[in-house]
């Protein structure tokens, strides 16, 4: 339900989105790595894991952004009334 107070400015936070998990993406798949080499299995399970989790919020982020914007009324339109109880 609209509450007609929206931001007029209101941006997407999905590319900050996205630059964090790559971010995370990197540092996760870079730990693996490390703790791979250093004979630490459980951490680098651990940072694969996160890695793969990193990965799907990658690919479920640039779907987001790949749809592009979705309808919203202008400010002409004025909020929807709460519906009445009883």
């Amino acid at each position: 339900m609209r509450s007609g107070n929206e931001p007029v400015t209101a941006r997407s936070p999905l590319r900050l989105r996205f630059w964090l998990s790559l971010w995370g993406l990197i540092w996760a798949a870079g730990g693996a790595a490390v703790f791979s080499l250093a004979g630490r299995p459980g951490w680098a399970a651990a940072c694969g894991a996160l890695a793969l989790l990193a990965t799907a919020d990658l690919i479920v982020v640039r779907h987001h952004i790949h749809q592009g914007a979705h309808y919203q009324p202008g400010p002409d339109i004025p909020p929807y009334e709460p519906p009445r109880r009883g």
